[in-house]
């Protein structure tokens, strides 16, 4: 039995993609999960185990950015379970164990909610409701433009890199990510991470 992530999500408005965003968006998604065991189902909705659970807060990022670079009315609704998995079959679907009921149980809930992320252990934990809530303010006012340099700081990209890559000034980035809150979001990616580790 083994220590995991499982992310369980949906593009929020995703009726509204045409059928060139949704492709477009889609194949973002899996690019970013690509080194991950994923599955979509019902369209829009998908689910990834992480075996490295440190790792699943800054994929639930990188995969709402995806949706936002495209417009400002689109998002990805997460939910992360950590706990167990007891058995893992070849489709995720049919996988067992704490983080699939945990991630599963916390999705249900933010379908019923205006929250965007959910982060749940077997124990209740504060400080990553805390984590979630302000990752959801910072998206209310993300713009596109700021979703796309944050996408690529988010990759491991330097701000000298995004600006060549968008053919921009590296004070433009520096700009952007500044008004998105990206020295905020290092911030809670590192205390998650910190959080993460002293609980398993």
């Amino acid at each position: 039995m083994s220590i995991a992530a499982v992310i369980t999500a949906d593009i929020v408005n995703s009726t509204l993609l045409s059928v060139k965003e949704q492709r477009k968006l889609l194949l973002k998604i899996e690019t970013i999960l690509t080194s991950h065991k994923f599955e979509f189902y019902r369209g829009d909705s998908f689910q990834v185990i992480v075996k490295n659970p440190e790792q699943a807060l800054t994929l639930a990022l990188q995969v709402r950015m995806a949706a936002r670079v495209i417009g400002a009315r689109y998002d990805v609704r997460i939910s992360i379970g950590i706990g167990s998995i007891q058995s893992r079959a070849k489709k995720i679907s049919l996988s067992t164990g704490e983080a699939f009921t945990l991630s599963g149980r916390a999705f249900d809930s933010l379908s019923k909610s205006d929250s965007r992320l959910s982060i749940q252990l077997a124990d209740d934990n504060p400080g990553l409701r805390v984590i979630c809530y302000f990752i959801d303010y910072i998206f209310q006012e993300l713009t596109p433009k700021q979703a796309e340099v944050l996408s690529m700081l988010l990759a491991g990209k330097t701000q000298a890199e995004v600006a060549r890559k968008l053919k921009r000034s590296q004070s433009t980035i520096n700009k952007h990510a500044r008004s998105a809150g990206w020295h905020e979001l290092v911030k809670l990616e590192a205390e998650y991470k910190e959080m993460i580790k002293a609980l398993i």
